[in-house]
């Protein structure tokens, strides 16, 4: 990656951030936490990693994306809104009664979600059947799926990689945001699934750890994924976050998994964002 594409990638992610303020502002409700520590990742699948159209957002050919922990709309949304799906000018109506942005992905109202998903544990399957019904048909399709460190402790979330892992479904790659931190506290301390990293290895698949906000790691990671092609193994990317990154009140602060901001901390965050923005931009 070079420089100026590193930049561009930075201030992209500057904006996901103030989409995923904007709408849990405006919806005085949502979970901006680990949209916010998944807002790198966001950003590089959105505009970078997928083959997606969002002028034809049904391609039967497109790359696929399930965002299993999908409490985390407000991160996938402004994503999709970045990227042409939809006008960002919608954020603010996020879980409005009205509203086609509910709290949890639809994928019969919102363009660009591929599956419906808010159960925890349910999306990495569905995401697992998607790639197994891409080998059927002899379909090149890839499928990605975001879950969270916390929705680790439901079982199905190992069920589904062990089927992936048993039908060679090469084609998948797991995404794990490990911010280490859920509803009720530390992920150690409700239910410790370390070691993540040797249980996936002990699943049967390719296991990649990188720190989820670097965009050069974020790119090496999926290189690795795509040469991991023919190789007969789902990968996972373990990606090591800060709940609540680029908003300092927020960072790290398990308070922050599902509160919205109020008009001072909307005010405050936005302008902290704003100044992360004119840093990058008078880089070199």
């Amino acid at each position: 990656m070079t420089p100026a594409e590193n930049k561009d990638l930075r201030l992209k992610a500057v904006q996901v951030r103030e989409g995923v303020l904007t709408s849990t502002h405006g919806a005085k409700a949502g979970h901006p936490g680990g949209s916010l520590s998944s807002a790198d990742m966001f950003t590089y699948l959105y505009c970078k990693e997928l083959r997606i159209d969002p002028k034809n957002p049904k391609d039967p050919n497109r790359d696929r994306f399930v965002l299993s922990k999908g409490h985390t709309t407000p991160g996938l949304y402004s994503a999709l809104a970045l990227r042409g799906f939809f006008p960002v000018d919608d954020l603010p109506t996020f879980r409005h009664i009205d509203s086609y942005l509910q709290g949890h992905p639809n994928m019969n109202t919102v363009p660009g979600v591929d599956m419906s998903t808010g159960s925890l544990g349910q999306g990495i399957s569905a995401a697992v059947g998607m790639a197994k019904g891409a080998k059927v048909t002899g379909k090149d399709i890839k499928v990605y799926t975001l879950v969270g460190d916390g929705e680790l402790a439901e079982g199905q979330v190992w069920e589904a990689t062990m089927f992936a892992a048993h039908y060679k479904l090469d084609n998948l790659c797991v995404i794990v945001d490990i911010n280490g931190l859920q509803i009720d506290g530390r992920t150690k301390d409700v239910m410790n699934t370390e070691p993540v990293d040797e249980k996936f290895k002990a699943f049967g698949c390719e296991v990649i750890k990188i720190n989820g906000h670097d965009f050069n790691e974020i790119e090496q990671a999926f290189a690795k994924f795509h040469e991991n092609q023919g190789k007969n193994k789902p990968t996972v990317i373990l990606m090591k976050t800060t709940k609540g990154k680029g908003v300092s009140y927020m960072e790290d602060k398990a308070g922050w998994h599902g509160k919205a901001p109020n008009d001072d901390e909307y005010a405050q965050g936005m302008a902290e964002l704003d100044a992360a923005r004119k840093q990058i931009e008078q880089e070199a």
